[in-house]
């Protein structure tokens, strides 16, 4: 399926889920948020998207775990993990019963290296609410590429990480995390089998 299908089959599938949708950005800049926003309709699905481009800013915004990023830098699977549930956190309302998918990405987009990570090195976190049937969801995991990380939160929430090595100029690796976000996603929730 193109991108902008799959954001749209996404949008559908948590609308029949009664799911909504936040993210947070760090390379992809707002295009993940913009994949959805072109969808008619997202509005009762997508809550919206906090690009904490900056290191401080998952600190600060998001909350993710200080010393972690001062030991690890932001381009790291726990990064993925935890901005991804923070931004369902970030985003909760008492009448979307906690019933929220936090999405994230983090990485070197290029043209260079940082420091010793590539360029093309990324990682996508999903974090599923404690409501979802999470085995069922998480069985096809298997068929993912790349390298996959799953943790579980106090909250309850599953959160996954997977690592991608992507090719191409800066654009096209923006461009490709946010392709590789909604594959992954629909393989998560079998909307790829639909």
């Amino acid at each position: 399926m193109r991108p902008e299908t799959l954001a749209a089959a996404l949008l559908r599938w948590c609308e029949r889920e009664n799911l909504r949708i936040a993210c947070a950005e760090s390379l992809t800049g707002g295009l993940l948020a913009d994949a959805f926003v072109r969808v008619p309709g997202a509005s009762r699905v997508f809550l919206g998207s906090a690009v904490t481009y900056d290191i401080r800013a998952k600190d600060r915004i998001l909350h993710v775990d200080r010393e972690l990023l001062e030991r690890e830098g932001a381009v790291h699977p726990e990064v993925a993990r935890q901005m991804a549930a923070a931004t369902a956190r970030l985003y909760a309302q008492p009448e979307y019963d906690d019933r929220i998918m936090g999405l994230s990405t983090t990485g070197v987009a290029g043209p260079g290296p940082d420091g010793d990570k590539p360029a093309g090195l990324v990682y996508v976190g999903v974090s599923f609410p404690a409501a979802l049937d999470l085995p069922d969801l998480l069985h096809p995991m298997e068929s993912l590429r790349g390298g996959c990380g799953v943790s579980e939160s106090r909250d309850g929430r599953l959160t996954v990480a997977v690592e991608l090595r992507l090719d191409g100029s800066r654009e096209q690796v923006r461009t490709r995390t946010v392709d590789s976000v909604l594959r992954i996603v629909s393989v998560l929730t079998g909307i790829s089998q639909e």
